[in-house]
């Protein structure tokens, strides 16, 4: 492991011994980095006692828990019912483009944006929507989406 590991210590004595620690325990180990890293995860299995297996299922499980990285600014595609019908496929595809995403890629090389699809962002009425960070942009088409980006290029 790369990182200062004094504050995941921390943590780790905090739940030490107590059952149903593992997901507050991730979340908390989360929040040092932004996500889970491998070296992360098999530290906190050989800590804890707990085999890597089950704490894979648990953070693959809950969405709540990344693997991998994000961006400074997130992008949340909403893949809901009213987005899907107004094109939300035609929007992801211009962030896709604009964000200039490697195949299977959802953070850009500079560690600027992720992307990211959601079930619902709760904004039916202003489809096809998408929101950076906490920013809602709706009615969008393609076409706008790199100008709504350079917004958040700084």
């Amino acid at each position: 492991m790369e990182h200062d590991i004094s504050k995941l210590d921390a943590i780790l004595s905090a739940y030490q011994g107590k059952k149903g620690a593992l997901i507050p325990l991730l979340q908390e180990a989360q929040a040092l980095e932004g996500y889970l890293s491998r070296p992360v995860l098999k530290y906190i299995s050989e800590k804890m006692n707990v085999s890597a297996a089950e704490i894979y299922g648990v953070v693959t499980f809950y969405s709540m828990f990344r693997l991998e990285p994000q961006g400074k600014h997130i992008i949340r595609v909403c893949k809901g019912t009213a987005c899907h019908v107004s094109d939300a496929d035609g929007i992801k595809d211009a962030l896709i483009e604009t964000l200039k995403l490697a195949p299977g890629a959802v953070t850009t090389s500079d560690m600027k944006f992720t992307l990211m699809e959601v079930a619902c962002l709760g904004c039916c009425s202003l489809a096809p929507v998408i929101m950076v960070d906490d920013q809602t942009f709706g009615k969008l088409t393609p076409e706008a989406i790199p100008g709504i980006l350079d917004k958040f290029r700084f």
